[in-house]
């Protein structure tokens, strides 16, 4: 049984449709991303999943149970997008504060607290106050009262916002650990790469609607697109290959170590239906050319990402592509 399970999930605001019949699911044990643009559902979804808001149709279920079921909350964590915590509090405090709330006993409270703000690497300023924090410490904070009872499943809405370099590594490895412990975590962040980096499976919402789904491999897959590069000063038979029905184009230099003479020319070369990259190489070799570069093209997840969800942010308009020209010719 799916941990996460969404049927044909509807979520409506009077006219305004913020989810479109998203069914998706999601198995123990997995860093799922959740991918859109600003307005695309993705928080909606994660309220309705919560209890925090109520769905128009459709089902959602969260550990076996209906979302919004109470005892099951008990048994999740949450870090919303744009906390504020008061700054009165310590990061102890706060921590001691979230703990009772969960229903964490006294004793395992002691315990538990310290350990959770290792984890996130702010215990040297457990005592003091989150005013004197800074925007990636109260991140970590954040992190940390999502984890101080020990959830099931965890859901993170953009937890390396304001984060560091160094401390999104550190976040991303302990993700992974808490994956490796058998925790779920649902994963929502605009940090493409941070995305392709860590999670299992990805879903990309576009104005409220599942347009795709999958995994990090399926996402990114570009299929029959390859870089062909010969040894320095060989040409590349690009009349022979057009002749075999290959499209090919010139690219630039393959990377090579900066001991070698010179780069070798690259082409691209792609394959239609029926296609097979072996025919070229073939014909490199029965050529008597040298092979020195081949690799099969592969989109990154923003390139995936891009391709797929084209429509402007709602509400916002689209820049010009070019040079914008006032009336009376003029440069805005």
């Amino acid at each position: 049984m799916p941990v996460i399970e969404t049927r044909e999930l509807t979520k409506t605001y009077g006219r305004i449709r913020a989810l479109r019949q998203v069914s998706l699911a999601v198995e123990k044990g997995q860093i799922y991303g959740l991918l859109g643009q600003n307005g695309a559902g993705k928080t909606t979804l994660i309220k309705i999943l919560l209890g925090i808001a109520k769905k128009t149709d459709g089902d959602a279920a969260l550990l076996g149970a209906p979302a919004g079921n109470t005892d099951v909350r008990r048994r999740v964590g949450y870090l919303p997008e744009d906390h504020q915590f008061p700054g009165y509090h310590t990061g102890y405090s706060l921590m001691e504060f979230y703990a009772t709330l969960y229903g964490v006993p006294r004793n395992e409270r002691r315990r538990k607290i310290p350990e959770t703000l290792e984890l996130v690497g702010i215990a040297g300023r457990m005592h003091s106050k989150i005013k004197t924090y800074s925007k990636g410490m109260k991140q970590r904070l954040g992190i940390a009262q999502a984890l101080v009872h020990d959830p099931e499943v965890i859901f993170l809405d953009e937890p390396t916002d304001g984060v560091d370099p160094l401390g999104r590594r550190e976040i991303r490895e302990l993700m992974g650990r808490l994956k490796e412990q058998g925790h779920t975590i649902f994963l929502n962040s605009h940090l493409l790469g941070e995305v392709e980096l860590i999670c299992d499976r990805v879903a990309i919402l576009q104005q409220g609607e599942l347009v795709r789904e999958g995994t990090i491999a399926e996402l990114t897959e570009q299929k029959g697109r390859f870089e062909v590069g010969l040894a320095a000063g060989q040409p590349f038979p690009e009349r022979e290959a057009a002749a075999l029905g290959f499209a090919v184009k010139r690219l630039s230099a393959a990377p090579v170590p900066k001991v070698a003479p010179s780069p070798p020319e690259v082409w691209e070369v792609s394959l239609t239906d029926g296609q097979s990259i072996d025919t070229v190489l073939r014909m490199i070799f029965e050529k008597g050319l040298q092979l020195r570069h081949l690799v099969e093209k592969k989109h990154t997840l923003e390139d995936a990402f891009l391709a797929t969800v084209e429509a402007a942010e709602p509400g916002v308009d689209r820049k010009p592509t070019g040079k914008a020209t006032a009336v009376g010719g003029s440069d805005r």
